[in-house]
């Protein structure tokens, strides 16, 4: 790994062959190019089936460029020996191997860990799945909404919101959770093989991602149901809005800002156990207030006077704030339907780029430079390597 120029990426120098797809693995994958990695991004002959979806943009796809920004696109027919050849080397020159295949399919395909660390004993591979390489669940589908409902999670969200069925999965959380965890595992992989000179297996199940976040979910689970100050939302007069008085202060300033003083020596509240009894009722009491206001005049009382709280805003308002613009947070990509605008990774590193990266490949762009550039192929292999180009971009 090399040293990080000044104003480089934390992982310039690295080199990632990505056969990923869906959202997961790309995820992962697009936050290693965020963060300077050359991500070779191998397609089937078809394409990434994500740049066929919606928003399209003069038949671009802005879902393919928020995953895929950044990356390098090769297409390769996996199941051809000239693909397969090429994939294989390629795999040989990269640092770092991430997959989110079915268990076993990297393997009959002579692509999985055990074939690859025989001929580069310093590779990371990470593969990404549903349930992990192994276990009885191993090969149960791994769609983020039914992890989401083995887990835990669904059933744990409908309690908190006293509904009478799960909620709808259309935000797949189990897909987020776990790029970023597999994000992690590999950093964490690169650091042991700076100090060890080892390679290594970074097996990802999306199960545990989900599992991993449910905390009060898992002591309930061992020792019963116990006091939980949930954090709901409150009417206002045109919206929503969070304010938890979660410590003595919080308590205090709230009472104080929105005129019941009195509450301060109220035996429901006037102890962290009074409260944690009373919490409904001291939300509800809170709610009365909120109700008369709207959710921007409510924020602007309770922030003067020091309350934690938000109003709720959509997604669009959120990607508007000045904050945004003023920390960097948002980013913008382009390819062959105009600009996008994207979040960054929610963390920075002084001295170093990692936002995203404006360029977004089209279908199998990169495949001269990568074959030509990286395993020194004639024309002729190239063109072995040949694959028609996928759906519009022709």
């Amino acid at each position: 790994m090399s040293q990080t120029p000044p104003g480089g990426g934390p992982l310039d120098g690295i080199r990632v062959t990505d056969f990923t797809n869906v959202m997961a693995g790309p995820i992962c994958t697009r936050l290693l190019a965020d963060m300077g990695a050359e991500i070779i991004k191998i397609e089937p002959p078809q394409g990434d089936h994500s740049r066929t979806r919606h928003p399209i943009r003069n038949g671009y796809s802005a879902h393919f460029a928020h995953l895929n920004c950044g990356k390098k696109s090769l297409a390769l027919d996996l199941k051809s020996a000239a693909g397969h050849a090429a994939a294989f080397e390629l795999c040989k020159r990269s640092d770092v191997v991430v997959e989110n295949w079915r268990p076993g399919v990297a393997a009959r395909l002579g692509l999985g860990y055990n074939s690859l660390s025989k001929v580069k004993p310093d590779i990371i591979y990470c593969a990404i799945s549903g349930y992990g390489q192994t276990g009885p669940n191993a090969m149960l589908p791994g769609l983020a909404s039914l992890a989401e409902a083995r887990s835990g999670f669904s059933l744990a969200q409908m309690k908190l919101d006293k509904a009478d069925k799960p909620q709808t999965s259309g935000i797949y959380l189990g897909d987020s959770l776990s790029g970023v965890w597999a994000f992690a595992g590999i950093q964490t992989a690169i650091v042991q093989r700076e100090r060890t000179g080892r390679g290594a297996m970074v097996d990802l199940a999306m199960h545990d991602c989900l599992l991993f976040a449910l905390i009060y979910e898992c002591h309930e689970a061992q020792f019963g149901p116990s006091i939980r100050r949930s954090h709901v939302p409150l009417r206002t007069a045109d919206g929503y809005m969070q304010v938890p008085p979660v410590t003595e202060r919080n308590f205090r300033d709230v009472a104080k800002a929105i005129g019941h003083p009195e509450w301060i020596n109220d035996k429901r509240f006037d102890s962290v156990e009074g409260r944690n009894q009373n919490w409904f009722k001291l939300l509800s009491l809170i709610e009365e207030w909120t109700r008369e206001r709207s959710a921007a005049e409510c924020e602007a009382i309770l922030m003067a006077a020091g309350v934690p709280c938000a109003r709720y805003r959509t997604v669009e308002e959120a990607m508007r704030d000045p904050h945004l613009a003023a920390r960097g947070s948002i980013a913008t990509v382009k390819d062959g339907g105009g600009e996008y605008r994207l979040p960054n990774a929610g963390f920075q590193i002084s001295g170093a780029t990692t936002h995203a990266r404006e360029r977004v490949a089209d279908f199998n762009q990169d495949a001269e430079a990568i074959l030509g550039g990286i395993l020194g192929y004639t024309k002729e292999q190239i063109m072995a390597c040949h694959v028609q180009p996928a759906g519009s971009h022709e």
